[in-house]
């Protein structure tokens, strides 16, 4: 017989996390468990204040669908039960690691995927002075891919001085929304100047019309504009990338639905992450096979992930052992 245990938990970050909305120490996760006799499925999800999410939404979440759960309802069934978000992510992946400690699989068989390799990751630099992070870029400049956080102001100054001090890794910048139309075209021109790879989400979702008129010669990635599958048609035209993140999708369900049709469109495609543990990335990994940027370095911003964890490799992550999930 399942049971359904619920767990809020926190891990210290190594120094502050930042981004434009503001600062953090602490990454707050709730984990779902899901138990059949011996037999343990679980899933970690990040509530998000952005989406109007906290610890004691998602719990509530999580909690009105015990009787789903303990009465064996599958993750399929869980989309139509259940509207996107942190809490369903927790539960369709903790569904999926039940289903593979159960069945004696793994979770890439389950879902019909090829045995998965490991990914180069981004590491990200919180937003902070032009000295600040430059002086991290410097530290991170040996890495392949670096994401940098940005805010409006000074964002030039800051996407200069990180080229400069790691002038052989890509770069993408998230403005998380901090921009405005009326800066777009020198923040893109700073961008060209600098080899910048990717721009994600420089305006506030909702603003994206803009886009579809402006000039974009460095691709421009959805990130709060693009949550589920259904987004992918109106972002056509708009963006050229998008940001698939298992806590938006609702679960590696979703977010493997929301991959296939990203890429039936033509778009460059992203698999991105909140600060979290291991258990947050693993079902990540798999969703990250075969796209163009996979950033998944939730784990390396904490003091401390949680064991077993998965391995990253400098920038190489590696997909998860059974013993973690899957």
């Amino acid at each position: 017989m399942r049971k359904l245990a619920i767990a809020a938990e926190h891990f210290p970050i190594a120094g502050t996390f930042t981004i434009s909305r503001g600062s953090k120490t602490e990454a707050h996760v709730v984990v779902a468990t899901i138990c059949d006799g011996p037999f343990k499925g679980r899933g970690e999800c990040v509530p998000y204040a952005r989406y109007g999410e906290s610890v004691e939404s998602v719990t509530a979440a999580l909690e009105a669908m015990r009787s789903f759960i303990e009465d064996g309802g599958d993750r399929l069934a869980l989309r139509a039960a259940m509207a996107p978000g942190a809490a369903r992510n927790a539960l369709d992946c903790a569904l999926i690691d039940l289903e593979a400690k159960t069945s004696g699989r793994r979770a890439y068989e389950i879902l019909g995927l090829s045995a998965p390799e490991a990914v180069t990751t981004a590491f990200t630099i919180s937003l902070g002075s032009v000295e600040t992070m430059a002086a991290q870029a410097t530290a991170s400049a040996s890495r392949p891919l670096l994401k940098i956080k940005l805010g409006g102001d000074g964002d030039r100054e800051r996407i200069t001085a990180v080229r400069r001090a790691a002038p052989r890794s890509r770069i993408i910048v998230d403005a998380n929304e901090a921009w405005t139309p009326e800066i777009f075209p020198a923040m893109m021109d700073t961008c060209i100047e600098a080899g910048i790879s990717l721009i994600e989400q420089p305006f506030q979702a909702g603003a994206d019309d803009f886009l579809r008129e402006a000039k974009r010669p460095v691709p421009v990635c959805a990130d709060e504009s693009a949550h589920v599958t259904a987004d992918i048609a109106r972002l056509v035209g708009c963006y050229d990338a998008v940001n698939v993140k298992l806590d938006k999708t609702g679960g590696l369900t979703e977010a493997l639905d929301m991959i296939a049709a990203a890429q039936e469109e033509g778009l460059i495609v992203m698999v991105g992450c909140m600060v979290a543990t291991s258990l947050a990335m693993a079902p990540a990994i798999l969703a990250a096979q075969g796209v163009q940027f996979a950033d998944v370095d939730g784990p390396l911003l904490l003091a401390h992930d949680r064991m077993p964890g998965l391995l990253y490799a400098g920038a190489t992550a590696h997909p998860p052992q059974p013993d973690l999930w899957g």
